[in-house]
């Protein structure tokens, strides 16, 4: 009969900006500084800001791209509809 053993290791851990995060919130709170809460507690929910706001940022530029292109494309074809109209 065979034995067959099975282990599982799990990873994981506080990052530094949760550490961080914790260190501010206990400064805060001691009134060692007087920051704040926005800036206290930026570590928690400062990565997912900038994410979202590079997202944001090249939707910006791809909407102005498309809507730069769609004018062309639209003045493309007035010209062409008035140079049919003019010879025909």
């Amino acid at each position: 009969m065979a034995e067959s053993s099975s282990s599982s290791t799990a990873s994981g851990g506080t990052s530094i900006a949760g550490l961080l995060g914790v260190a501010f919130v206990v400064l805060k709170l001691t009134g060692v500084i007087t920051w704040s809460w926005w800036w206290v507690t930026a570590p928690f929910w400062g990565g997912l800001a900038l994410v979202l706001g590079i997202f944001g940022i090249g939707a910006l530029v791809i909407g102005a791209v498309a809507g730069v292109v769609a004018l062309l494309e639209n003045r493309q074809l007035r010209i062409r509809n008035k140079n049919r109209k003019r010879l025909g």
